[in-house]
């Protein structure tokens, strides 16, 4: 059974996506750059890095209905993962994603929450 390895990365939607990424970075010292809304936390454990992000309220990235949020999951093997979701009746998404740092792909759990998945290079 394929499993996720960790957590890549938090989104989550914001009024004022800078604005609150630079709150998060003063107050609990998230590693934004000036004027950006993203930041990578590096773990000491295997160098991974995790990706901390507020996006526009009106966002479509997090798919359609309410959702403020969505994880990216950081898997070892996007294709058999998207297999298996698919076999056990979850919604997939067909198409898959590819940069110079991963691929990536997505889907909804049961109750709505759409997810990502991310196979780094």
């Amino acid at each position: 059974m394929e499993r996720i390895l960790s957590i890549g990365g938090v989104f989550f939607k914001a009024r004022d996506p800078k604005a609150l990424a630079t709150w998060y970075g003063e107050h609990l010292g998230v590693p934004v750059e000036s004027g950006q809304t993203h930041g990578v936390v590096t773990s000491s454990a295997a160098g991974e890095q995790t990706v901390w992000s507020t996006f526009p309220a009106d966002t479509a990235y997090f798919g359609p209905g309410p959702a403020l949020f969505m994880v990216n999951y950081r898997v070892r093997d996007l294709d058999t993962m998207l297999a298996q979701l698919r076999a056990a009746g979850a919604q997939v998404e067909d198409r898959v994603e590819e940069y110079d740092y991963g691929r990536f792909g997505w889907a909804t759990d049961p109750e709505g929450n759409r997810f990502e998945l991310w196979q780094p290079r």
